[in-house]
C-alpha cells in the first residue's frame, strides 16, 4: 500500500484532486494513497512513489513557465480579464486577438504587475500579465502573441454573463417521457421521433403543455446486443437510429414494391412477435430497422435532398466521418474496439483509412442516418412549436458514454483510461456507484480548447428548446473511481467550471434554448449559487425538498428558477413509491445498508410527512384513492414558485413499474419497461392520448 506523504498530498493538490471529502452523513474521510496514485496516473502523471511524485510536482511547475500562453482563456463577455504570457527575460511582445469572424483586435494592452523572473532550462523567463478588453463579443476566439521570433496561440471562448428564460414565459408545465418505452400503432414496437413528433402535437394542442422532455436519445452501439440504458451511450454527441421512423424517411416513397413490401413485413414481423412482450427488445427491433434502412439507402436521392445531405456532412466534419466509420467497424469487428486488431484501434491510422475506403457504402449509410436523424428531430420540435409549446422538445444530455464506445475510441486524447465516474454512498445507495463510464480528462479539455465538448454541445442543442444535463454536479467535479476499486474507495476530481458552465451557456444561448442541471445528491451550497447566477435551471424533486430539520419543505420555499417535479426517472412512478416498492425492490436486489423493515418504516414516514402537509393545505382528503393522492402532490406543485412544472407521463397513465433502479446492471431490467397503465397491460399513445385519467392529471396542472 502506498503511503500517503506530502509529496503526494501537494501534487494531487496541483491537478485537481481532492485528498479528502465530507461524506453524505458529515463526516469527514480521506483518499487512501493508492487512490490518489491511480487517478493521477489516469492524467498521465507517475506518483508511484515520494520521489516520483516529487519529480512529477516539478515538472507540473515548470511546465507552466515554458508556455507562451495558455492554453485556454474562458471569460465573460462585459469582463476585462488578466492572462499572463511567458516571454524571454526583458523582451517586447505582441499581442492581438483574432476573432471567429476574422477580425483582428489589438486592444490587449500589458498591465503593470511584477513578477519575478525564473530560470527555466537553463534561460531566464519573465512573465508578462495583460488584460482582454470588455467588449468581446461572444464566441470562440484565437489569442496570438509574438515574440523574439517565436508565435504562440491560445483559445479564447468569450461567454455571455448568463441565460435568460425567454420572454413573456411565465410558468410552463410538461410531460417528461421516456420515448422507447411510448409505442404506437405504426412505431416498430420502440417508441420513436414520429410518435415525440405525435405526442407533442397533442399534448401542446389538447393539454396545453408547454415543453416535452424525453430521455438522453444518444447513440448505442449498432450490433447486438444493443446497451438499453439512454445513460451509458456510444456517443452523446450523435443520436441512436433506432429512434426513426422509417416510413417518415422521404426515399421510402420511391421504393419499389417488392422492397416496400419487404419493409412491411419487417413492421409486421415485429408486431406480431413483441406486442405482447413483458419487455422491450432493442435487439430486435433494431435489426428489422438496420436492414429497413438498408434498402432505402439505395434509392437515389434527388438533387436537392443530395445538395442538402451534402450541406450537413461537410458542417458536422471529421466527427461524423468518425464516428459512422467506427459504426461500420463494429458490424465486422464488434462493438469493444479495444478488442480490435490493433492498427485499427487508432482513428488516425493508414489502416483505418484504407477501411473506410473499402468499407465506403457501410460508413456512408450511417452517416446518412445521422442526417436522417437531425431532420426527424427538427421535424418533432417544429411540431411541438406549431402545437403551440413555448419552449418544445427539451433534450437531456448523459454524464458520459460507454467506455468501449464510438466517443471512447475517437476522443482517446480528451478521456481518461482506466477510471470510472460514479457516486460516492449517499441516503439512496448507502454502498455508492460505480457508472463504468469513462471521465473527461480535465487537463486535455484546455489543451483541445474543449472543442469535443462544445461539440456534443451544439449537436444536442440544434433542435430544443432546452438541455436537461444529467448530474450538473459533474462540469464542478465528478467522483473518479479508479478500475478494481470498490465506488466506496474513489475521489473526487474537479474541472474548470467557468470553462464548462460558460460553455454550456454559450452553446444554449446561440440557439435561445434554455439549460435545468440536475443538481441532487450532495452539491456543495455555492454551486447552486454558482448555476443560479449564471442563469441554469436546477431541479426539485418533491420527494427530496426537506428543511434542515428533515421536514417537508414548504412549497412557496422551493426554488423560483428551477424545473419542480413529484418524482424521477432514478425512483418508481409515484403510484409505486406510494407503496413502498422501491424499497421491497432495493432489499432484493441487496441494496440496502440497514434491515428492510427499519428502511420500511423511515420510508413510511417521509411519505407519511407529505400526505400530512397535503391534507393540512386541503389538497387531499382522509381516504384518498391513489388517482387522487397522485394528483394532489402534483397540485402542489402549484404552490411553488418554480417556473417549471414536469410531470412524468408514467404518473398520468398511473404507472407503477420503476424504469430503473440505480446500482443495478442484469440485476433489474433498466429501461426495457414498455409504458403501462394501473392494470398492468401495455398503454399505447393512441390510448394515452384517449386516456381520461391523463386528462383529469393535466386539468390539475393547467388549474
Amino acid at each position: 500500500m502506498t503511503a500517503l506523504t506530502p509529496e503526494l498530498t501537494e501534487l494531487a493538490g496541483a491537478y485537481g484532486v481532492s485528498t479528502e471529502f465530507w461524506d453524505w452523513q458529515g463526516r469527514h474521510s480521506l483518499v487512501a494513497a493508492d487512490t490518489l496514485v491511480a487517478v493521477l496516473s489516469a492524467l498521465g502523471v507517475d506518483a508511484g512513489t515520494p520521489e516520483r511524485a516529487a519529480t512529477a510536482l516539478r515538472q507540473h511547475q515548470e511546465e507552466r513557465w515554458r508556455r507562451m500562453l495558455p492554453a485556454t482563456l474562458v471569460a465573460r463577455a462585459g469582463a476585462t480579464p488578466w492572462f499572463w504570457m511567458h516571454v524571454p527575460d526583458s523582451e517586447h511582445a505582441e499581442v492581438w486577438v483574432e476573432l471567429e469572424d476574422g477580425a483582428v483586435r489589438h486592444d490587449v494592452w500589458q498591465q503593470d504587475h511584477w513578477v519575478d523572473p525564473r530560470e527555466v532550462d537553463g534561460a531566464l523567463v519573465g512573465e508578462a500579465t495583460y488584460q482582454l478588453p470588455g467588449n468581446l463579443p461572444p464566441g470562440y476566439h484565437t489569442l496570438r502573441a509574438r515574440v523574439a521570433g517565436r508565435e504562440a496561440s491560445a483559445h479564447l471562448v468569450v461567454t455571455p454573463e448568463g441565460l435568460t428564460l425567454p420572454e413573456g414565459l411565465g410558468r410552463v408545465w410538461g410531460l417528461a417521457v421516456q420515448l422507447y418505452s411510448l409505442r404506437s400503432q405504426r412505431s416498430w414496437q420502440l417508441g420513436d421521433l414520429a410518435d415525440l413528433t405525435e405526442l407533442a402535437t397533442w399534448s401542446g394542442h389538447e393539454l396545453a403543455t408547454g415543453f416535452l422532455l424525453v430521455n438522453p436519445l444518444h447513440a448505442a452501439e449498432p450490433v447486438a446486443p444493443m446497451e438499453p440504458s439512454p445513460y451509458l451511450p456510444t456517443s452523446r454527441r450523435y443520436a441512436n437510429p433506432i429512434y426513426l421512423r422509417v416510413e417518415e424517411v422521404p426515399e421510402y416513397g420511391y421504393l419499389d414494391a417488392p422492397a416496400r413490401a419487404a419493409v412491411e413485413r419487417m413492421r409486421t414481423a415485429l408486431h406480431d412477435a413483441l406486442a405482447d412482450a413483458d419487455l422491450l427488445d432493442r435487439d430486435a427491433v433494431w435489426r428489422a430497422k438496420r436492414t429497413a434502412l438498408g434498402l432505402l439507402h439505395r434509392v437515389p436521392l434527388m438533387p436537392g435532398r443530395q445538395a442538402a445531405y451534402r450541406s450537413y456532412v461537410e458542417a458536422e466534419g471529421p466527427g461524423l466521418e468518425d464516428f459512422a466509420t467506427w459504426c461500420a467497424l463494429t458490424e465486422v469487428h464488434g462493438p469493444d474496439w479495444h478488442a480490435w486488431p490493433e492498427p485499427l484501434r487508432d482513428p488516425r491510422s493508414p489502416a483505418v483509412t484504407e477501411f473506410r475506403r473499402v468499407h465506403a457504402g457501410a460508413v456512408d449509410l450511417y452517416r446518412w442516418m445521422q442526417w436522417l436523424l437531425d431532420e426527424q428531430l427538427a421535424r418533432a420540435q417544429a411540431a411541438a412549436h406549431a402545437a403551440g409549446m413555448r419552449l418544445g422538445v427539451l433534450h437531456d444530455l448523459a454524464v458520459g458514454v460507454h467506455p468501449q464506445g464510438a466517443d471512447t475510441w475517437t476522443l482517446q486524447d480528451v478521456l481518461a483510461s482506466a477510471i470510472n465516474v460514479g457516486a460516492p454512498p449517499d441516503a439512496f445507495n448507502q454502498q455508492g456507484q460505480d457508472w463504468t463510464q469513462p471521465p473527461w480528462r480535465p487537463d486535455m479539455l484546455a489543451e483541445t480548447g474543449y472543442v469535443a465538448y462544445r461539440d456534443l454541445l451544439r449537436t444536442v442543442l440544434r433542435h430544443s428548446g432546452g438541455l436537461r444535463v444529467d448530474h450538473v454536479i459533474g462540469l464542478f467535479r465528478l467522483w473518479w473511481v479508479p478500475q478494481g476499486m470498490a465506488p466506496t474507495a474513489g475521489t473526487y476530481v474537479r474541472y474548470d467550471h467557468e470553462a464548462l458552465v460558460g460553455i454550456l451557456v454559450l452553446e444554449a444561448w446561440r440557439v435561445g434554448a434554455l439549460v435545468v442541471g440536475e443538481d441532487l445528491g450532495t452539491v456543495e451550497p455555492w454551486v447552486r449559487d454558482y448555476l443560479r447566477e449564471r442563469g441554469v435551471l436546477g431541479t426539485s424533486v418533491l420527494w427530496f425538498e426537506r428543511d434542515g430539520e428533515g421536514r417537508p419543505l414548504p412549497p412557496e420555499r422551493w426554488r423560483e428558477l428551477c424545473l419542480a417535479t413529484v418524482t424521477t426517472h432514478d425512483l418508481p412512478p409515484t403510484a409505486g413509491y406510494l407503496t413502498g416498492e422501491h424499497v421491497l425492490l432495493r432489499d432484493s436486489l441487496g441494496l440496502l445498508t440497514r434491515p428492510v423493515d427499519e428502511e420500511l418504516a423511515v420510508d413510511a414516514a417521509d411519505r407519511e410527512s407529505w400526505l400530512a402537509a397535503l391534507r393540512e393545505r386541503g389538497l387531499l382528503r382522509e381516504g384518498a384513492g391513489e388517482q387522487e393522492t397522485v394528483e394532489a402532490l402534483h397540485r402542489l406543485l402549484l404552490w411553488t414558485p418554480a417556473r417549471l412544472l414536469g410531470v412524468a407521463l408514467t404518473d398520468a397513465v398511473g404507472e407503477r413499474r420503476t424504469q430503473n433502479q440505480p446500482g443495478t446492471d442484469a440485476e433489474y431490467p433498466n429501461w426495457q419497461v414498455p409504458l403501462h397503465g394501473p392494470d398492468g397491460r401495455v398503454l399505447l399513445l393512441e390510448e394515452v392520448a384517449a386516456s381520461e385519467r391523463v386528462r383529469a392529471l393535466a386539468r390539475a396542472m393547467q388549474a
